[in-house]
C-alpha cells in the first residue's frame, strides 16, 4: 500500500521527490549517475518497470534497489536502453567514408572510441568500413559503455538472425562492397560476427557521467547517447570528448544531436553538418 497524501503535495512534485530520491540512492550505493539525465525519458523508464515489478511506488523500489543488486541491475538494464542497429543511417556511413577515412588514411596508426556502445552494432559496422577501406590493421576500436550486460553481449557479437535483411540492406546503402554474409556466420536463429573483426577491439566498462578522458583518439562516435542526458550534463560530456580527441580529431553524434548550443561548441568546426560529423579545431 502507498502512503496516504496528508500534506496536499501535488501528485506530480510527489512522484518527481521519489524519483530524484531514487536516483541519488542508485548514485550513492552504486556509483551509476542518471540524476542529470533527461527527465521525460528516466521518469518514462522507472514507470514502466515499477509496473511490472509488483511494487507499489517508486519509494518502495528506492529500498528494493538498496537491498536488492539482482533488482538494481534489472533496473540498470531499463535505464541504459539504447536503440541500435548495425549501419545505422546508412549515409553517415558514407559521409565517413568520404571525409573522415582519407584524413585517418595519412595517420602512422589510428585510435577510435566508441563511447556509449550498447550491444555492439555499430563497432563492427564500424570495423567492417575500417576493413574495407584498408585501415583495420591499424587501427585499434575502443567499445565502452557502463551497462555490464551490454558490453558482454558487444564482445560476444551474437545478433538475432531475422535482423539481418535489414543489416544487409544498410551495409549495401552504406557503399559495402562485399557480400554482408561474409561477416558473420548463421547458427540456427543467430548470426555470428566474424572474429576477425574483434581483433582490433576493445570492449570495456566506462561511464561517461562519472569516469575520465580517454587520451589522443582520433574519432569518437557518440551517437544517440547525449538525446537521454540534460543540457548541463550534455555540456559536461562533450568537454570530456573534446579532451579524448588528438589535434584536428573527428567526433560524431546521432542524427537528433547536435554541439550548437553547448558551452564548447566554438572548439569543434562542421565536417558534414547534415550527418553531425565534426572536427576539433586545431
Amino acid at each position: 500500500m502507498g502512503y496516504e497524501n496528508t500534506d496536499n503535495i501535488p501528485k506530480a512534485e510527489s512522484e518527481r521527490i521519489e524519483i530524484e530520491l531514487l536516483l541519488q540512492a542508485i548514485y550513492l550505493r552504486y556509483g551509476y549517475d542518471f540524476r542529470n539525465y533527461a527527465k521525460t525519458s528516466i521518469r518514462r523508464r522507472i514507470l514502466h518497470r515499477l509496473s511490472l515489478s509488483g511494487l507499489n511506488t517508486i519509494s518502495e523500489m528506492q529500498h528494493r534497489v538498496l537491498y536488492d543488486k539482482q533488482f538494481f541491475e534489472i533496473l540498470l538494464l531499463d535505464l541504459s536502453i539504447n536503440v541500435t542497429e548495425m549501419f545505422r543511417d546508412p549515409s553517415f556511413y558514407r559521409a565517413i567514408s568520404e571525409k573522415v577515412i582519407p584524413v585517418l588514411k595519412s595517420q602512422p596508426f589510428v585510435k577510435v572510441w566508441h563511447a556509449g556502445c550498447s550491444t555492439g552494432e555499430e563497432v563492427y559496422s564500424m570495423a567492417i568500413l575500417l576493413k574495407e577501406e584498408g585501415l583495420y590493421e591499424k587501427t585499434w576500436i575502443y567499445a565502452t559503455d557502463f551497462n555490464e550486460a551490454a558490453i558482454q553481449k558487444a564482445k560476444a557479437g551474437v545478433y538475432p538472425l531475422s535482423r539481418f535483411k535489414e543489416y544487409t540492406y544498410n551495409y549495401q546503402k552504406a557503399g559495402g562492397v562485399r557480400s554482408f554474409a561474409d561477416y558473420y556466420v548463421a547458427k540456427y536463429e543467430y548470426a555470428v560476427m566474424d572474429n576477425s573483426l574483434k581483433e582490433h577491439v576493445v570492449f570495456a566498462d566506462h561511464n561517461l557521467v562519472t569516469d575520465g578522458v580517454f587520451g589522443e583518439m582520433n574519432l569518437i562516435l557518440c551517437r544517440n547517447v547525449l538525446i537521454y542526458f540534460s543540457r548541463e550534463l550534455q555540456d559536461r560530456v562533450i568537454k570530456l570528448f573534446r579532451d579524448s580527441l588528438g589535434n584536428s580529431g573527428f567526433f560524431c553524434l546521432g542524427s537528433k544531436e547536435s554541439i550548437e548550443f553547448s558551452g564548447y561548441s566554438d572548439d569543434f568546426e562542421n565536417v558534414v553538418k547534415k550527418e553531425k560529423i565534426y572536427r576539433k579545431r586545431a
